[in-house]
Parts: C-alpha cells; structure tokens; sequence
C-alpha cells in the first residue's frame, strides 16, 4: 500500500578494509545498480553512497529485499554473497533508517565525528540518484531537509569546527604559515594510511606544486595521476627534502632519517617540517637550525584531539537538530500518504457539483451561471476543507488509514483517479 525507507550498510564498524575495498562502488558502478535495482525489484527510489569507509544502499519499497539487494550487489562485484553477507547491516524500520541517513550525513557515523567530506559524498549520491531517476518524492524531501540541517548544524553548533583527524589537523597547521610562503613546494613523503589521507585533503583543498614519494613507487604513480601531484624518486629524497619548503613525513624509519646534518645545506628560506612518522623520522633537534619549523605528530594530533573534544561536546545539540528536522519530515510524509485521497475526495465532490450544473445551467443566462458557478465552486471549497484538515490531523495521531477507509466507504472514491 505504502512505502518505506530501508538502509543497507557496510563500514568500518564491521569490515576490514581489505572487505570494503572489494565492495567500494565508483559512480558508474553505483548508477549502474540503482538501474539494476529499479529492474529486478521495480522500485522506483535508490540512494547509492559508497566512500572509503562504507558501501550503503537505501530505498523505498513496500517489501524488505535487503537481503536480495546485497546478493545483487555481489553478483555485480563478482563475490560470494554468502562470504559477505555477516559484515552487512540492515536497518528494516522505516524511522530508524531514516534517523541513521541523518546521522551518516551529518558525520555522526563516520570513522572522524563530524567528517567534513561525508556532507559533499552524499549530495555527490543524491545527484547520481537523480541523474538516473531514482530520486522520487520521498528522497527529494529526505535529502534536501538534511541538507538544510547540515546549515543548521554548521551555524549553531561547533560540530563542524576544527580539524579533527591527524590529516585535516596537519592541514590545517600547514595553512597557518601558507600564506606567508609564495607558491611553496610541498613534499610528502611516505604513502602510509596517514600519507594517503593528507595527500587526498590537500587534494580536496586544490593546493598545487606537490610532489610525493614511497619506497614503492607504483604506489606514489597511481596516487599522484589520481590527484594530480609530481612524483619523485625516493632514492632522491634527501636532495628533494632540501628543495621543498614545506615537508610532510609519515614514512616509517627505525631512526631519523632528517637530521641537523641531512639539512645543514638547506637554503637561507625558512623550512616547514612535519613529522607524522613513529618511530620519528625527523629528528627533534632540526628546530635548532637557523629557519627550520618542526611539528611532531604529538602536536599534530593535540589539535586533532582539541577538535574532536569540541565536536563531541556538540552531539546532543546536534541530535535535537536532526530531531527536530525529522519530525518535520514526518508531518510531510504522513501528508504524503494522504494527499491521493484528499485529491480523490475533491475530484468526486466536483464531479457531482458539475453534474447538477449540468441539469440546471441550460435553462439559465450566461450571466446567471457565472453567479452560480462561483456560489457552487465557493460551497464545494468549504464543503471540503473539514474532511481535509480532519485527515491531516488524524496523519498526526498516526489515525489517517482508519479516516481513509472511511472516507473511501462513504463517497466510493476507488473508482476516482488522481
């Protein structure tokens, strides 16, 4: 009879990444399944959002085809459905779902509480829904409240301030000194989880003239053609180290690799050097040089800290946000679900206003039968408006299918079309 919101989800929570890796959907890949999900289920509103931390599906379906949908998205990724159906979960409860897609979007769920990249991946999900229709009523709806909650949450709360991961903490300390540097050239060395991440923030913030290097360096080519960065040797690396101004190393090392000696030739310009590497890989005395800055990871991840303190003190006023939000979205959809009948009763109610126009109208002037028009239009307005408000209210007590039933047995309204 009506529809209900589901969510199908795999993340970090349950998968390793090596799982996740094999699950991950590029944009075609999720286009192409919401299409094959429209054809093998016929439903019509899919929301496909697939990121480095989580692979999930949401629809709108009278049935629960989770289960099946998984088994579908295998059969696509050429996997055993039943290796990983255990690290899928399933939200079956139309509200619960519906609380969690806020919750993923807003940054409650991620890996980072309050992920500044997971508001973008979702309107990114929301545009290759609409792009092969499969953003329906219930989805357009759904999806711009939590976009408009997302501003609310921005504006009144300090959920979204400060860098709270090591890679946007790094970030944000090298942007304390950027704009004392003219084009700086920027050096990462070391593609390890946390060099991957600052690599793909810088990226995400358009910063040019970066160069990256790895021990392997098929790693740092496939990396450097995705973002868009330069490429060096690594057996180079102490003669790059010397010609960037700004250095970010994460490479792991048994000792410091960049030392007082290492950077004794450096040139007159001030160096920035940050060690994100344990055991250390830039040794703490460098500082002692004349124009070499030094951060270690421990001050790094001070601020990541600091920051992620703030953002969780802010969760229970984003809740009320997300709640307050949902409520409204609910009062919409209860309407939703009533709006086919309001429509019905007004189409029966002027189908006998015109019949008995009809039976009178002929013998009346032109002028006559405007007057009566407007009377009998004007009454059928008010006739109605009692079952109309009667109707939403009852969507409100969660009574509006008792009403519809009623009102469908008193005017016959099955036979009308909306």
């Amino acid at each position: 009879m009506y529809g209900y919101f589901k969510a199908i989800s795999i993340s970090h929570k349950k998968a390793s990444l090596h799982i996740r890796e094999q699950i991950a959907l590029n944009e075609e890949e999720c286009k192409n399944l919401m299409l094959k999900i429209r054809e093998t289920f016929d439903v019509s509103e899919t929301l496909v959002l697939s990121t480095c931390n989580r692979t999930e599906i949401y629809y709108y379906s009278e049935k629960n085809i989770s289960e099946d949908i998984v088994r579908l998205l295998a059969s696509l990724k050429v996997l055993n459905s039943n290796e990983i159906l255990p690290y899928f979960d399933f939200i079956d409860d139309h509200s619960e779902a519906v609380n969690y897609l806020f919750e993923v979007a807003v940054g409650l769920q991620s890996q980072v509480v309050g992920d500044l990249q997971i508001p973008n991946q979702v309107k990114h999900a929301y545009q290759w829904a609409a792009d092969v229709q499969m953003a329906g009523p219930f989805l357009h709806r759904l999806l711009h409240t939590i976009f408009f909650t997302n501003k609310r949450i921005v504006q009144e709360t300090g959920f979204r301030d400060g860098a709270a991961s090591t890679s946007y903490a790094t970030v944000e300390v090298l942007e304390s000194f950027l704009p004392m540097l003219s084009n700086p050239k920027i050096l990462v060395v070391g593609l390890g989880e946390i060099g991957e991440d600052v690599c793909r923030t810088l990226a995400d913030k358009n910063y040019q003239n970066i160069t990256i290097t790895n021990r392997t360096r098929s790693k740092a080519e496939t990396l450097a053609q995705e973002l868009g960065f330069m490429v060096s040797d690594f057996q180079t690396v102490n003669e790059q180290i010397l010609e960037a101004d700004i250095v970010i190393s994460s490479v792991r090392v048994e000792e410091p690799f960049i030392t007082k000696n290492s950077l004794k030739h450096k040139s007159l310009s001030v160096k920035y050097l940050i060690d994100l590497s344990v055991p250390r890989s830039i040794a703490p005395d460098v500082e002692e040089l004349a124009g070499v800055v030094s951060y270690d990871l421990d001050e790094i991840q001070l601020r990541a800290n600091a920051a992620l303190q703030r953002r969780l003190d802010a969760i229970p006023d984003v809740k009320r946000i997300i709640g307050a939000a949902i409520g409204e979205l609910n009062n919409w959809s209860q309407e939703m679900i009533v709006s086919p009948t309001i429509q019905k009763l007004k189409n029966a109610l002027e189908q006998i206003r015109k019949e008995e126009m009809a039976r009178f109208v002929k013998d009346l002037s032109a002028e006559e039968a405007e007057k009566v028009e407007k009377i009998t239009a004007s009454m059928m307005q008010k006739v109605i408006k009692l079952p109309v408000l009667q109707l939403k209210a009852a969507c409100k007590r969660g009574e509006a299918e008792t009403l519809i039933d009623v009102l469908n047995d008193l005017f016959n309204l099955e036979k009308q079309t909306v």
